[in-house]
């Protein structure tokens, strides 16, 4: 599948999701620390069992292969970016937040850019401008 099809269907399952994890936490009155838990033992879980047959490659990938993962994904993405998500969808609505949260592709853009080498093209910063434009006005004056 072509990975511009699969980002989209990233966006729709975390938009979809984030709408569901809101309305978790709000019918529940269950923290944004339980909200998150309880998707990542789910998703630990799925993913697990999805994932089984290429453990072995473990083996292979090496400590600094590993430490980038956990760092960026455990640490980084899955810890810190998901407790600041849950505690921002508990306390405004989708609209203020999710325009914002999913700024994340402009951010590792960035990083791929200033530390990862990759070239900066007219089209990247075009993108680049119009996603936080679009973010200023989604945001600004509500």
């Amino acid at each position: 599948m072509k990975p511009q099809i699969l980002a989209l269907m990233t966006a729709i399952a975390w938009g979809v999701g984030g709408y569901f994890e809101k309305k978790g936490l709000h019918v529940g009155h269950l923290s944004p620390q339980v909200g998150i838990a309880l998707r990542t033992a789910v998703a630990l879980i799925v993913l697990g069992a999805i994932s089984f047959p290429e453990w072995r490659s473990l083996a292979q990938a090496g400590p600094r292969s590993l430490f980038y993962m956990i760092l960026g994904g455990g640490v980084v993405a899955g810890s810190v970016g998901m407790l600041c998500f849950y505690a921002a969808i508990k306390g405004a609505p989708l609209g203020k937040v999710m325009p914002i949260a999913f700024t994340s592709p402009l951010f590792g853009a960035l990083m791929g850019i200033l530390f990862g080498g990759e070239p900066l093209s007219f089209k990247t910063v075009l993108g680049i401008l119009l996603t936080v434009g679009g973010i200023v006005i989604l945001t600004l004056g509500n």
